[in-house]
């Protein structure tokens, strides 16, 4: 079985792709989609949903996990981020790739031990699962926490599906 994990956002959704077979599992890809903060919000949309496509055709996953927005104090934040979810449906739908939602305090429980998990202890608990590395590349800044928690995405799955 192949996952592909997001961790959704307008401006960075980071995705993470594990592939797992009798319980032995591999990290093959994981990264980011990114959008030009001076775009229009309909011209970012678009551009998730290419690359999402371009991802869901090149990964060819048999399940997209994706973490559930969650109640945010800025609620602008959290349309703009629930359009960039259904923009993502909607392009697993187009791929006839089910899809499965998971809330944030579930994905920290079942991979890091905690519901409460911060950005550091997440990352940790990922590496503690697929290895040391996976991390951001070598003198290059990233938003590696986006991919991070996309394959934490996609752990929560395959624990919760008890596969790995």
């Amino acid at each position: 079985m192949r996952v592909l994990g997001i961790d959704p956002g307008t401006a960075t959704t980071g995705f993470g792709v594990i592939d797992v077979s009798d319980k032995k599992f591999k990290v093959f890809d994981w990264g980011l989609i990114e959008t030009a903060k001076e775009g229009t919000p309909e011209s970012r949309l678009v551009k998730i949903h290419e690359d999402l496509l371009e991802k869901l055709g090149q990964f060819k996953p048999d399940i997209l996990a994706i973490e559930r927005v969650f109640f945010a104090t800025n609620a602008k934040t959290a349309i703009s981020v629930g359009q960039a979810i259904g923009v993502m449906m909607l392009s697993a739908a187009k791929m006839n790739v089910p899809i499965k939602e998971y809330a944030p305090g579930s994905i920290k429980k079942m991979v890091a031990g905690s519901g409460r998990a911060d950005k550091k202890l997440m990352q940790q608990a990922v590496r503690k699962h697929l290895g040391a590395k996976v991390r951001s590349a070598a003198h290059k800044k990233t938003h590696f926490d986006n991919a991070a928690d996309a394959l934490a995405v996609a752990l929560c799955h395959l624990m919760k599906e008890s596969l790995i």
